[in-house]
């Protein structure tokens, strides 16, 4: 079902929910996306010449997101050592803005899709690196046992009075999911067939083509079950600081 939802996120943003001819959705795809992922590396979709975007399944509205060895990003960099090769070359860039799309699947149904950027959802990198480096640290100063770097957090060897005994560090992170992060300004409808939350943060939204942005405020107007409001919401790092940001909600 999770690669069910990841095909459905690129149809939507191809545009390609409705098409039925393989070859003409793959042509639509190379249009759209520079870089389609895979399971182990950030993220699962670029959009060419525009923003990255992370797919998270979860089974229902209360659950949090796994994000397992990865801190949530507020952007993506090309520098960053989570990423492929391929990502990093796969367009000219430094620096994209995050989309988390995460879908409450169950039933085998697509109930919810809540679409959020990292920058509005997640803090900057170093408020993360902090507690790791915090935690690393703190095992070097154990006494008589030896630490090693490894793909994973770490490695101490040499635990027991024989040595034979190791301990492996992993990272499991974790975030609550957006219905939850930003419940202070969203409410899920529990009634409907299908639901889709999007947060975004006013200076993005206002990057938008003027066009795009006045025909989705129309839809909004003509009764069709999308909903767009202004809202105020908190600054990741620094909560106490509120940005204005659209909210836009549709229901069936």
């Amino acid at each position: 079902m999770g690669d069910a939802l990841e095909e459905y996120v690129k149809d939507v943003f191809a545009g390609t929910v409705s098409e039925q001819n393989g070859d003409t959705r793959l042509k639509r795809f190379n249009e759209v996306f520079s870089y389609l992922g895979n399971q182990n590396n950030p993220p699962d979709i670029i959009l060419r010449g525009s923003d990255a975007i992370e797919v998270k399944k979860i089974e229902n509205a209360g659950s949090s997101l796994a994000l397992n060895s990865s801190y949530p990003k507020a952007k993506l960099f090309s520098t960053s050592p989570m990423i492929t090769a391929a990502c990093r070359s796969c367009e000219s860039w430094t620096e994209k803005d995050l989309i988390f799309a995460v879908g409450v699947v169950n039933d085998n149904h697509l109930r919810k899709l809540y679409l959020v950027y990292g920058a509005d959802y997640a803090a900057s990198a170093g408020i993360y690196e902090r507690i790791r480096t915090t935690i690393r640290d703190g095992v070097h100063t154990i006494p008589d046992v030896e630490f090693a770097d490894t793909k994973e957090r770490g490695r101490v060897n040499r635990v027991d009075p024989l040595g034979i005994t190791y301990l492996r560090m992993r990272g499991m992170w974790g975030i609550e999911n957006p219905a939850k992060a930003f419940s202070y300004v969203y409410t899920p409808q529990a009634d409907t067939d299908f639901e889709m939350m999007a947060v975004i943060n006013f200076d993005k939204f206002s990057t938008f083509p003027q066009p795009e942005r006045d025909s989705l405020l129309a839809l909004a107007g003509s009764n069709s079950g999308l909903s767009i409001r202004d809202v105020s919401i908190k600054t990741p790092d620094n909560p106490s600081q509120l940005k204005s940001a659209k909210l836009i909600t549709f229901r069936r």
